[in-house]
């Protein structure tokens, strides 16, 4: 039985990533040239590894304690899906809040987890304060269905700092 939830430092354990299977193949991605969305060839895989799951876990715990948001998604006892609000507010009203990951472990894509999982963050993101989620979004074609399936579009304002983490990232937002 699925199960969403915010969860506490008091939740949080070294291994609950273990066996989330983060793994993406990459074909096609989608590229903004100049407010135009232009789809390109990219062939690219994302795995992580244990030690990166770990570093996530890690990060759960700041988060959680710095006034930020953990939802998980459980399938019994088993993580198969996880979303991260970051703690700090941004913007030139500051009304955004990072929504820094959302995943679904390969495995179980394409049930509608994942909807389930961003219907309750924008809950949590509004209970926060934010008015918007503003999302570094990875640029394969997948993910960005995804997005924009679920109303998303690209930001009206750029943050200089998670757009340099990965350049490629479509910078996104939803109005909450």
């Amino acid at each position: 039985m699925l199960t969403i939830k915010q969860i506490t430092p008091s939740d949080l354990y070294p291994s609950m990533l273990d066996t989330f299977n983060r793994n993406q193949e990459t074909s096609r991605v989608l590229v903004n040239e100049n407010g135009s969305l232009v789809e390109k060839e990219d062939h690219f895989k994302d795995k992580w590894s244990l030690t990166r799951k770990r570093e996530i876990v890690q990060h759960f715990r700041d988060v959680t304690e710095g006034g930020g948001a953990v939802i998980i998604a459980n399938m019994d006892t088993t993580v198969v899906g996880f979303a991260v609000i970051e703690s700090e507010v941004f913007g030139d009203r500051s009304r955004y809040r990072e929504l820094s990951y959302i995943h679904v472990s390969s495995e179980h894509r394409g049930n509608g987890i994942g909807r389930k999982l961003f219907n309750v963050v924008t809950n949590v993101a509004k209970q926060l304060g934010a008015e918007k989620l503003y999302i570094g979004a990875h640029p394969s074609i997948e993910t960005q269905r995804f997005y924009f399936s679920m109303g998303c579009v690209l930001a009206e304002e750029m943050n200089e700092d998670i757009y340099n983490r990965e350049p490629l990232d479509l910078q996104l937002e939803y109005t909450l």
